[in-house]
């Protein structure tokens, strides 16, 4: 079956793109496994030049990137670019910093020297999604890379051509003459041989085909961003495999209002946070938890702020709201949001498809959600508030564990340090108080429960793909 580039604005094909073979497959594995051997050998300074030119590259041609994003998946332009900026903050920042991560420490022992030192793994196959169709793969790629594994990418079939660009930036910024560096001749490197070809590759393998990936000797660690589905999936391959695997998988962040919010503050990024990539986000704002003081001003505000979002075509700067990526998420989220209508809950706003061309659909508000809705339940992966009324603060925060998610969570009030409180109790993998929740290289990402577990960014996220080995001299 073939990759299909599809613009979700117009329902035109782009491109498309064949699959691989089994055959194929296994080759470019093996090319990456011994690309990786050679790139293993190569200083921090020599990666790091790699990543600063690919952030170099990501800038420079940030416009053509970006709309590669807006017509493959339908993301606004200008959060297209926004886009592609990150990902380039995200190459400087483990090329500056990698180096000092992985330095060895030292231990303190009885007699003689121990220390830890960090050694790459090998071969990292990252699964990635298509809602943030190259930010995802950086924020991967980038600690994998200059720990000094090779990274072979899987990528949702609707964003190959996004897919192929990434692997063209890598090779664009490295010098393609393959490595070959005796351990024993380390100090003499050319710096001009920075990475050899196959320590990025782009695989264009279908989705069944990720289990092949993974069952190879030439794989030694897997990172998904995706559904609660495929994440069982490759866990279960991962270990059946004995493959270590990170996993950040669906979330239903609670946003939790209290009594003394700053209401506008409040409103204001619950837009931002439920509607930026058209809902289509792990970590936007799901369900609002409003307390009975403050719940119908919220929705008041939040209607009214809803009812004023541009829907439009996504090339187009004033567009605040783009389609949804593919027909058939637009059709699942509104099966949801029917299913809950007649299950009690109220459509404020919206909830319905808009008619027209391409995979629209209204900016919408659910009210009195309850636990007998499907909405209460299951994540709403699109552009769809849903409003929960707590009983009172206790309650709120009750209703924001009662999930089998736990990516993350925020609280909105001016009694911070009650915030703070509040936030030690929640369970998940972060908990912004009076701010949105968002990614950021220096600080870990991640979840718990179904949510996976594993972390990205930062630190402990180039930590997660390394060897840490226990050195003990007599």
């Amino acid at each position: 079956m073939p990759h299909i580039s599809l613009n979700p604005t117009t329902n035109q094909v782009i491109q498309t793109h064949a699959s691989w073979d089994a055959h194929h497959l296994e080759q470019a594995l093996e090319k990456a496994h011994s690309a990786q051997q050679a790139w293993a050998q190569t200083t921090f300074s020599q990666r790091a030049e790699v990543l600063r030119n690919a952030a170099i590259q990501l800038r420079a041609q940030r416009d053509r990137y970006a709309t590669l994003i807006t017509r493959e998946m339908g993301k606004p332009l200008r959060e297209a670019s926004a886009e592609i900026e990150k990902c380039a903050g995200g190459c400087d920042y483990y090329a500056q910093h990698a180096e000092e991560f992985l330095r060895a420490e030292p231990v303190e022992s009885d007699a003689g020297k121990s220390y830890v030192a960090y050694y790459p793994l090998g071969v990292v196959l990252a699964v990635m999604p298509w809602n943030f169709p190259f930010w995802q793969v950086f924020r991967a790629a980038a600690p994998a890379l200059m720990a000094g594994n090779a990274v072979v990418l899987k990528h949702a079939p609707n964003v190959p051509q996004c897919a192929l660009a990434i692997e063209a930036i890598f090779r664009e910024c490295s010098l393609m003459r393959p490595l070959a560096i005796p351990l024993t001749h380390q100090k003499t490197v050319d710096k001009r041989l920075v990475m050899p070809e196959g320590v990025f590759t782009n695989l264009m393998i279908e989705v069944e085909q990720a289990a092949e990936a993974i069952a190879s000797p030439h794989v030694h660690a897997v990172t998904l961003t995706g559904s609660e589905a495929a994440g069982r999936k490759v866990a279960a391959c991962a270990g059946q495999h004995l493959k270590k695997c990170v996993l950040e998988l669906g979330g239903s962040d609670p946003f939790i209002v209290l009594h003394d919010a700053d209401l506008e503050l409040a409103v204001n990024m619950a837009i931002a946070s439920r509607f930026l990539n058209c809902g289509q986000s792990c970590i936007a704002a799901k369900r609002f938890i409003v307390v009975p003081q403050i719940a119908d001003e919220f929705l008041r505000r939040l209607k009214t702020k809803v009812a004023a979002l541009k829907l439009g075509d996504p090339m187009d700067d004033a567009t605040q709201i783009g389609p949804m990526a593919r027909l058939d998420l637009r059709d699942s989220l509104h099966h949801q949001v029917t299913d809950s209508i007649a299950q009690g809950a109220v459509a404020v706003t919206g909830c319905n498809p808009v008619e027209r061309e391409g995979f629209f659909y209204q900016p919408s508000i659910l009210d009195r959600v309850t636990a007998n809705t499907r909405a209460w339940h299951e994540e709403l992966f699109g552009p769809v508030a849903i409003v929960i009324r707590a009983a009172n603060e206790e309650d709120a925060l009750r209703i924001a564990n009662e999930t089998r998610f736990g990516l993350g969570s925020s609280i909105w009030s001016k009694d911070v340090a009650r915030a703070e409180q509040l936030a030690a109790h929640i369970q998940a993998g972060c908990t912004f108080i009076n701010g949105m929740v968002k990614s950021d290289p220096r600080l870990p990402f991640g979840g718990v429960k179904a949510s996976g577990y594993g972390r990205e960014l930062s630190r402990l996220g180039i930590l997660e793909f390394v060897n840490a080995k226990t050195v003990w001299i007599r």
